[in-house]
């Protein structure tokens, strides 16, 4: 019950990162888009954060698989493809991320990438909700 628990909270406190993360994405993206944030300054600010919010969501993952959570795990594989697949086809940059200061100014790119932050904050929080829902589901039915 503990190590099914614990995985639960750990997880959930994982999760927690991930939307915060996205929350910081969407700000940014809606500051460049009123003029209040610079490209360089966004791409400064954005692409640092790629690779842990990725490293984060692979732990994720394994965690689900070490918790028997198989159904979650299979819930999980698509938005970690997506992120490999992402993160392979980058702009070739000298810094590490997905974010390029001469494309992220083009309205189309900026669209997607507000669109793509919005669908990843509501796959995280109703995954929130699911790790929480199964912390509780495993402390009420120990016996």
């Amino acid at each position: 019950m503990w190590f099914e628990a614990g995985i639960c909270i750990v997880v959930a406190v994982l999760d927690i990162a991930l939307i915060f993360f996205m929350v910081w994405n969407i700000i940014c993206f809606d500051e460049l888009k009123t003029d209040f944030r610079n490209p360089v300054d966004l791409c400064n600010s954005l692409n640092p954060l790629v690779l842990p919010e990725y490293l984060i969501h692979v732990i994720l993952s394994i965690l689900l698989v070490a918790g028997g959570y198989w159904l979650t795990f299979v819930l999980n594989v698509p938005l970690v493809c997506y992120h490999a697949h992402r993160y392979l086809r980058r702009p070739r940059m000298s810094v590490r991320g997905l974010y390029d200061p001469t494309e992220v100014m083009n309205m189309s790119e900026m669209k997607k990438n507000q669109f793509e932050g919005w669908i990843k904050l509501v796959a995280y929080l109703i995954c929130f909700f699911f790790y929480l829902f199964n912390v509780l589901y495993v402390f009420l039915s120990a016996d």
